[in-house]
């Protein structure tokens, strides 16, 4: 009798390949942002948290614009094509996906990144607080 792992058979690799490669056009980790952070990012990082958490601390060189906060006369201050990071407290909120959802609502380029505050701080990064 097969485990639980392979009961259900594998993808095809064609379509592993696919469906892995698209994850990637939606999501970056917290390592691929500190990395990129470190270098001057091509990107905006997004705290979409409340005001009082970015405070308590938060990635450094994120902007904060609550989730509920994110409007297109607020983000027209950025070029055309700007691709914007989101984050949230972790994999316990779900601030991030709002936050994206409100951004591609805009039309505007967007990437959630996973883990969020919990996954940075695991990481052993630093944040900072206001």
């Amino acid at each position: 009798m097969p485990s639980a792992v392979a009961e259900v058979p594998a993808a095809e690799p064609a379509a592993a390949l696919r469906h892995f490669e698209s994850g990637l056009a939606f999501e970056t980790d917290c390592w691929d942002v500190h990395d990129a952070l470190s270098r001057g990012a091509d990107f905006v990082l997004i705290d979409v948290r409340s005001p009082e958490l970015y405070a308590r601390g938060h990635v450094p060189g994120a902007i904060n614009i609550p989730h509920a906060k994110i409007i297109g006369s607020r983000m027209s201050q950025y070029p055309a094509g700007t691709l914007f990071v989101v984050y949230c407290g972790g994999p316990h909120c779900n601030g991030a996906q709002r936050g994206a959802i409100r951004l591609a609502r805009l039309g505007l380029p967007v990437k959630l990144m996973i883990g969020g505050v919990t996954g940075w701080l695991d990481e052993g990064f630093d944040v900072e607080s206001a």
